[in-house]
């Protein structure tokens, strides 16, 4: 196993195992709490996650037929629900311990898969193996986020998947400032990422229209946004709407509140 590979598998990993381990403190009422995925509950959280991996290891998929639910926008939130919707009925405990067993079925299979195996990505590009393991450990440690959220108990912010997630959504942030906030050209947005682990990010719109990382920096940006990591994540992954967060930001307000209505970059 590779470098890349090793380092994507172990971040995965241990979202994973932090995800159990809260599962494992969850009362009935916990299981059934709403969360930021509309329609789904903290069940439905793991149950995606069982499905997800179970596919992977060529498990064949439920037989279930999905209602319309309103929540379902498209054929790619379709799909995903059929793991979800096939247990619905089955208790909380159980599903966590279906997760468990996949993990370790997943475990024993990815040192026999070649880091450099061609596979499609969530993102619609065909990309490596490797590669896709690092969109596998942003995945589960966004959803744990969310049933960490919806019952109250923080952690695991500063896992080593929050940097799968940001290697994945951080190079969205040019299309979010040029594209869909329309920033003209000339001018620069920064975005300050507090954690940990934190990150920064600066962009400038060339006369071509398309922002490109700030190299040199401005002396003075057009807008700056700073955030805490919880925040970006809920924003980056279409969790929430801007209005409710808390975000600082400084110079043309108007650019910088059409930048955090853009920010989502998750199907």
């Amino acid at each position: 196993m590779d470098e890349e590979m090793r380092t994507n598998t172990a971040a995965w990993e241990q979202t994973v195992r932090s995800s159990l381990e809260l599962a494992a403190t969850l009362d009935a009422a916990d299981w059934d709490r709403p969360t930021e995925c509309p329609g789904w509950t903290v069940k439905d959280q793991f149950s995606h996650l069982v499905g997800i991996e179970r596919s992977l290891l060529g498990d064949p998929e439920p037989d279930v037929a999905v209602p319309a639910f309103d929540h379902l926008r498209n054929d790619f939130g379709k799909a995903l629900e059929v793991a979800v919707h096939a247990r619905r009925a089955v208790p909380g405990p159980e599903v966590a311990a279906e997760l468990a067993e996949a993990l370790d079925r997943r475990l024993a299979q990815l040192p026999t898969i070649d880091p450099e195996q061609p596979i499609p990505l969530p993102n619609g590009r065909e990309g490596t193996y490797k590669r896709f393991m690092a969109f596998r450990a942003m995945d589960c440690w966004t959803h744990e986020q969310d049933v960490r959220r919806a019952v109250g108990r923080p952690g695991n912010l500063d896992a080593p998947a929050a940097h799968c997630l940001w290697s994945i959504l951080g190079p969205g942030l040019p299309i979010v400032v040029a594209r869909r906030a329309k920033a003209e050209p000339g001018a620069s947005v920064l975005f300050t990422i507090t954690g940990p682990p934190s990150f920064r990010a600066a962009y400038t719109v060339g006369p071509d229209g398309r922002a490109v990382p700030a190299d040199p920096e401005p002396a003075g940006f057009t807008a700056e946004l700073a955030m805490d990591l919880e925040t970006y994540v809920r924003l980056a992954a279409g969790r929430c709407t801007a209005d409710a967060v808390t975000v600082g930001t400084k110079g043309d307000e108007d650019l910088a509140a059409r930048v955090l209505a853009a920010m989502s970059l998750t199907p």
